[in-house]
Formats: structure tokens, sequence, C-alpha cells
């Protein structure tokens, strides 16, 4: 019975509908929404540099992503996320991934995880480590992975999924985060701005 159970939770865990994402923005009883301004940090890259939120002002604005190793989400995202730098950094929407889960919870999010993590997938982004876990609650963060689209003035544009479909990029047939950018570059704002984000819970220690 146990065994049922489960495999049942797994498969409805597994296929979310794009209606629910529409349906049901994340958001969180703290951090930032849609038209606020998104708090600044300088975090850790995997190169070891600092990288801070206001570095990307000279551009458009910046495509913050909390994510991580581990959850089975996020890695499904892995080769899109390093497909949307390649499409949208040259035009002035970077991604600026960070990994909000605690080592201590998660060994395999450590920083040194991390490097060994980003030269596997050659990430083409920065992929920042948010030590102390200070920096995902001013944001409002619940998920990986988790999208905070901000503008080059750090207004906060859009929040929630990259798209409507983790498990096949092939069966895609909304593309959030894209569409969201393609509003901001006609001068309007984003359709929907929010959206529900679909992952694994950040991990902390309690």
């Amino acid at each position: 019975m146990f065994l049922i159970v489960a495999l049942v939770a797994g498969v409805s865990y597994a296929f979310i509908s794009s209606a629910n994402l529409k349906a049901e923005p994340t958001t969180a009883a703290e951090g930032i929404e849609v038209g606020d301004q998104a708090p600044d940090f300088s975090l850790k890259n995997v190169d070891g540099k600092m990288v801070a939120l206001s570095d990307y002002k000279k551009g458009k604005g910046a495509i913050v992503v909390f994510t991580c190793n581990t959850c089975p989400y996020a890695v499904m995202y892995e080769d899109r996320l390093n497909a949307l730098q390649a499409k949208y950094a040259a035009k002035g929407w970077p991604i600026v991934a960070i990994n909000p889960n605690s080592p201590e919870a998660r060994p395999d999010d450590s920083f040194e995880k991390m490097q060994v993590r980003a030269k596997e997938k050659n990430f083409q982004f920065a992929y920042l480590f948010d030590d102390g876990q200070k920096i995902y609650p001013q944001f409002g963060a619940t998920r990986t992975p988790h999208v905070f689209l901000i503008d080059n003035t750090l207004k906060v544009r859009y929040i929630g999924a990259i798209d409507n479909n983790a498990q096949d990029a092939n069966a895609v047939t909304e593309t959030y985060l894209e569409d969201a950018i393609a509003a901001i570059d006609a001068g309007k704002n984003p359709e929907p701005a929010t959206t529900k984000a679909i992952g694994c819970s950040i991990k902390t220690v309690k």
C-alpha cells in the first residue's frame, strides 16, 4: 500500500499543468513582489570573484534564478539556462544563478560542489553561493528553480517559472520568462507577471 501511495504521489508531483502554473503565483510571507526594488547583493561566484546585482545596471537587467546542484527540477533546467544565457546575455539580459541551499542540509550543494557542477555543465553564467542564506529570504524565493526578472533600475518585472514543462523542453507550450523579456523589450509589462515556481523547497538547517 505504501508503495502505491508513493508512486501516485510521485506522478502527481511530476506532472503539473500550465493552468496551475498561471492560477497559483508563488508568493512568500517576506520578500519582494513585481514592481518592488530588488535588494542588491554581493556573492561569491564559482570563479572566486564577488558578483553584485548592481553590476548588471549597464545592460537591460538580469535574470536572477535561485537554483542548486541537487534538486531534480533544477537539474532539468541546467541546459535550458545555458541556452537562455547564450540567447539573451548579448541582448542585455544575462543570467545570475544563486544557490540558496545550506550545505549542512545538502552537502552536495556546497560551494566546492558548485564549482565542480559548473565545470561539468560548462555553465556560461554566474553561479553564486548564498553563504549564510541571507539573500533568498530577501527575495522571497521558495523553490529551486525560482526566477526573478530584474530590469536595470533593479525593479522586479516578473517572478515565477521559466516555462511550463520542467520534464521535457521539447514539450514546452508557455515560455513565461522569454515572453516577459519580449514584453519589456517592447515597452510593455509582462503578462502574466507572476507564475507558480515549480521545484524543490529551499533546504535549511532547522
